[in-house]
């Protein structure tokens, strides 16, 4: 299982109501994105929230979404050739301030 982790940051002048259409958007990829060969949903689960860490050492990131594959293909497929999620990327010009995306395998250090 591989945990993919992204977190942004709005820039000030985006709207509101503009910030929740993307947050929206990106947690509708759970079931828009399609298995090639299944075509079944295949991001395994998805959580996602508005930063509230008390400790203010966030660097200015705003919101968290957090999601697993079930393997690097499906990963690789999410991020490379998926449709969906490549629509998404292409739509998010000029809303975002900063992007932060880590990866992990749980328990490989």
């Amino acid at each position: 299982m591989i945990t993919h982790i992204v977190q942004l940051q709005f820039k000030d002048s985006i709207s509101p109501d503009r910030v929740q259409e993307v947050c929206s958007h990106l947690v509708s990829l759970k079931d828009k994105c399609l298995h090639p060969t299944s075509q079944t949903p295949y991001i395994r689960s998805f959580r996602a929230g508005k930063q509230n860490s008390p400790e203010g050492i966030n660097n200015g990131i705003t919101h968290v979404f957090v999601m697993e594959f079930e393997s690097e293909e499906d990963r690789e497929y999410y991020l490379n050739k998926d449709p969906e999620h490549l629509s998404f990327v292409k739509g998010l010009g000029g809303v975002l301030e900063k992007v932060q995306v880590v990866d992990f395998t749980n328990g490989v250090f």
